[in-house]
């Protein structure tokens, strides 16, 4: 009878004889069974951390756990999703590929940095540290053939090439070692080796800067536009007269290497040797990178030295909020990583970045803006731990 009326609804046909069936019906579909809301909310949210279907098993204790008449709560269920081997090997590679390279494309080989991302998140360890500490996550001793090198990506593409399991197989390790450099001289994830090839290479250095603006406060120099500061540190190499017309410089050149040049400085003495394949440090000695076409403007900036400013703690862009217990200067390209790491404005991006990956959807509402608020408070409030910025956001959008 039920399959009658269902066939009459679907082509049109009068039903009047069996309205007092339909009612039913339609009231036995308005009032179905909650487990079932939230068994599709545990796929969902399951689906959307590890990219892969939950086990029978699984998606039984992630319904339990997000059910509120049982023990348990959503954010388990969101932690047992992320114990899939898959948010690590898939969902976390493709969240931090982009950042390893120019284009921006998530179709890169597992690298250095991609795997210290994930063995942070992995381990919870403090976020706001990516760029400062002297860390690398490398596959265990013996895992696969090739060991972890200064000079290529052997290993790293091995353990993607092997289908290693991530989540257990990799551990954390001392940068400054595998790098051949000193601990004082790490940074982080800019200080990596996929890093090194994608921004210090050639160029001018700024374009880590640029790149860590991008990839980690979520801002690039467009927005960080400000013609209001002093000039005084813009190198040589940045003409004052563009195509003979220093308006050019003045309303636009200005805006971006005012505050850009300053910072950029931290990073005088690195290079990306491309014929040995590896990061170049040489301490005390400023790379001679940071000379190139001296001649557009003598009187310009020299680099003497790998000391560095920000000039954005003042003027528009202090909204960034950089943290007050720090100076806003140092020396060295760790000293600037704790500066950007420690920013509300690195908080915020890499929630809203979760929250994109996990939502496939930027925040668009109220509701939205508000809870990201929230996870970025607790972010900032307990230790920096992405894993937990990952469940709440996809707790949050579980029935979206």
């Amino acid at each position: 009878m039920k399959d009658i009326l269902l066939k009459r609804l679907r082509t049109g046909q009068p039903t009047r004889l069996y309205q007092p069936l339909l009612v039913v019906l339609l009231s036995a579909i308005l009032i179905a069974p909650a487990h079932a809301g939230y068994r599709e909310q545990a796929k969902r949210v399951h689906d959307r951390l590890a990219g892969v279907p939950p086990s029978e098993a699984v998606l039984q204790q992630m319904e339990d756990a997000i059910n509120p008449a049982l023990p348990g709560n959503a954010t388990t269920a969101a932690y047992i999703a992320m114990d899939n081997v898959n948010f690590y090997n898939v969902t976390l590679k493709n969240f931090a590929a982009p950042w390893t390279n120019r284009d921006q494309s998530v179709f890169v080989p597992l690298n250095d940095y991609i795997a210290t991302v994930i063995g942070m998140i992995r381990d919870d360890h403090p976020f706001n540290t990516l760029l400062s500490d002297d860390i690398t996550y490398i596959g265990r001793p013996g895992v696969v053939a090739a060991a972890p090198s200064a000079n290529n990506n052997t290993h790293y593409e091995q353990l993607e090439a092997n289908n290693i399991n991530l989540r257990d197989e990799l551990q954390v390790a001392s940068q400054s070692a595998i790098q051949n450099i000193p601990s004082s001289a790490t940074a982080g994830v800019m200080t990596s080796r996929a890093a090194s090839e994608a921004f210090f290479i050639a160029g001018t250095n700024r374009a880590m800067f640029r790149f860590t603006l991008l990839n980690h406060l979520c801002n690039d120099m467009e927005q960080m536009h400000d013609p209001s500061l002093p000039p005084d540190r813009i190198r040589q190499d940045v003409s004052r007269s563009p195509g003979g017309d220093s308006r050019l410089f003045l309303n636009n050149c200005i805006g971006c290497h005012t505050g850009m040049d300053p910072m950029a400085q931290a990073f005088a003495y690195y290079n990306y040797d491309e014929n040995a394949g590896a990061l170049e440090y040489t301490a005390g000695v400023v790379q001679p990178k940071y000379f190139n076409n001296d001649l557009n403007f003598p009187p310009g900036f020299r680099t003497p030295d790998d000391s560095w400013d920000n000039y954005w703690r003042k003027g528009q862009n202090s909204y960034l909020g950089f943290d007050p217990a720090l100076t806003g200067s140092g020396q060295g390209a760790k000293s600037l990583g704790q500066e950007l790491g420690n920013s509300q404005a690195f908080a915020a991006c890499q929630v809203k970045k979760a929250f994109r990956a996990v939502c496939l959807r930027d925040p668009q509402d109220g509701a939205d803006r508000s809870r990201v608020d929230e996870i970025i408070t607790a972010f900032r409030g307990t230790g920096y731990r992405m894993k937990q910025v990952f469940a709440d956001a996809a707790v949050h959008c579980m029935g979206q």
